[in-house]
């Protein structure tokens, strides 16, 4: 699955016109590579998804073939770290 679509369908972004965008401005890194939109998501990848001043740290825990309902959405990944962006450099 797309990465621009995995956040939509994961619910970890709203809308997947804001997910693309995160992505094409450098916010959105997979395994610790910047990520472009396209870029398929797998099992056990690791996002790193920056929201102003916070990071969330992820990893994918299930890819679905398609939409699943909002109550299941947070059973795709699972929280590694959620931190503000300062407390990430020394």
């Amino acid at each position: 699955m797309r990465l621009d679509k995995y956040l939509k369908v994961s619910r970890l972004v709203k809308r997947r016109t804001v997910a693309s965008e995160l992505c094409q401005g450098g916010h959105v890194k997979v395994n610790g590579k910047s990520a472009k939109p396209a870029i398929e998501v797998k099992v056990d990848d690791v996002l790193q998804i920056r929201f102003g001043n916070r990071i969330l740290t992820v990893s994918v825990a299930q890819v679905p073939e398609k939409a699943v309902p909002a109550q299941l959405a947070e059973t795709l990944y699972t929280l590694i770290d959620e931190r503000p962006v300062e407390q990430l450099t020394p």
